[in-house]
């Protein structure tokens, strides 16, 4: 497959603009990746719920063990430790609850940031270098196969010079100088070398 030109200025600019695209790839997944890293740190007020949630509740838990041996009265001195158990339970799934949805949340800020950024990449530079890929590479295997698939290529797509009076007139009846002309129109607009000079490379 052929990817880039081989004329030296086409092909410079095509790797200029390969280099920039990476980089601004790179750039908006790296900021992609800081979003999302600054915003974990907003789970840390979860944490700090879950974390005293489960001393409260384990205190009240260890409470209740405690004196649920005490003879007659041991039974309901234990239930009223219960509530503080309870609210140590629920700071615990509030906490759980702020941590899930500061990461949720996270998530699709930086998933936002990444395709925002890539979106140019994805929809500009992606589909004209695929484009060109394809292009340069039916236009090299006409060129081993010979001039008359380029130039009907050039009558169909290209803005041609004003060579002859009537070039598809030319084509069709196969004038080699007009055939090789119109050839060597879509080489050059492709950064191609005319087939006549890949020897001498």
């Amino acid at each position: 497959m052929r990817v880039y030109a081989e004329r030296p200025g086409r092909f410079g600019l095509q790797v200029l603009s390969d280099v920039l695209a990476v980089a601004w790839a790179i750039l908006w997944i790296l900021l992609a990746t800081t979003t999302h890293d600054l915003l974990l740190t907003l789970q840390g007020p979860g944490r700090t719920l879950v974390e005293a949630g489960g001393s409260v509740s384990g205190a009240f838990d260890g409470a209740a063990r405690g004196v649920g041996n005490v003879p007659l009265v041991g039974g309901q001195l234990a239930q009223a430790f219960a509530p503080g158990s309870d609210a140590g339970r629920s700071l615990v799934t509030a906490g759980q609850q702020l941590i899930d949805t500061v990461g949720g949340i996270a998530l699709g800020a930086g998933l936002l940031v990444a395709v925002v950024g890539l979106l140019p990449v994805l929809t500009l530079w992606l589909p004209l270098r695929i484009r060109y890929a394809r292009s340069a590479t039916h236009a090299v295997a006409a060129r081993a196969a010979g001039p008359d698939l380029l130039a009907l290529r050039a009558l169909v797509t290209r803005r041609l010079p004003r060579s002859t009076d009537d070039p598809a007139a030319a084509w069709r009846t196969g004038d080699p100088d007009a055939v090789a002309a119109l050839a060597a129109v879509e080489l050059k607009a492709l950064g191609l070398r005319p087939a006549r000079s890949l020897s001498g490379r």
